[in-house]
């Protein structure tokens, strides 16, 4: 009788104890679950992130600049060519003293100074070439429609007076730049983007 009982204590303390440990396994592996979890980071952090890193690349103005500036220098800032042309949108030097810029080096390091220059021959373009635009864009030219930031894109490419040429012309007159690049791929690949808030100006001034 009594081994019975002291049996059926031992048993019933058994159970308990593996009870015990099985509620505390579930507990450590709730605790290592939530750990991991917050271990990802969330949207909110990541989108800075990404945004920071990648440039827009739709149809906006920001686009068009953003496209415009990987081809001509992969998008850097400091980038100087074997033909000297500077910065992300490959200044040359001549162009730079329209603007009253002569310090090359800090046109370099000035990121600032790249893009209002960018506007600023942008807005002189579009001023030059203003007949052209209002004539052409919507017209076809071997095969390629004319649009507004084709014809801008172009003009940075070959200058305001090649372009008004081309489009004289129907393309019968052809410019290829020293790596190679034609005004006629620039017109097709820069074509579309909306660059509507450029303003013509005659005189466009860097502040």
């Amino acid at each position: 009788m009594k081994k019975t009982i002291f049996f059926t204590i031992l048993l019933t303390i058994g159970v308990f104890i593996s009870s015990f440990t099985k509620d505390k396994k579930v507990v450590t592996s709730t605790i290592n679950s939530t750990t991991a979890i917050a271990l990802v980071p969330t949207e909110k952090e990541v989108s800075p992130i990404i945004k920071s890193n990648i440039p827009f690349v739709g149809k906006s103005f920001n686009g068009f600049k953003e496209a415009l500036a990987f081809r001509e220098s992969g998008g850097r800032y400091d980038i100087v060519s074997s033909f000297g042309y500077l910065g992300k949108y490959q200044f040359g030097a001549s162009t730079l003293k329209t603007f009253n810029i002569h310090d090359m080096q800090h046109f370099l390091e000035n990121p600032e100074l790249q893009e209002d220059a960018f506007m600023a021959l942008c807005s002189l373009n579009k001023w030059i070439l203003r007949k052209e635009i209002e004539n052409k864009v919507g017209k076809k030219i071997n095969g390629i429609e004319i649009t507004e930031s084709g014809i801008l894109a172009s003009a940075h490419l070959a200058g305001s007076g090649n372009i008004k040429e081309y489009l004289r012309t129907n393309g019968k007159y052809r410019f290829t730049d020293a790596f190679g690049s034609s005004m006629q791929h620039y017109l097709k690949k820069f074509g579309g983007y909306d660059t509507s808030i450029v303003e013509a100006n005659k005189n466009p001034k860097i502040l």
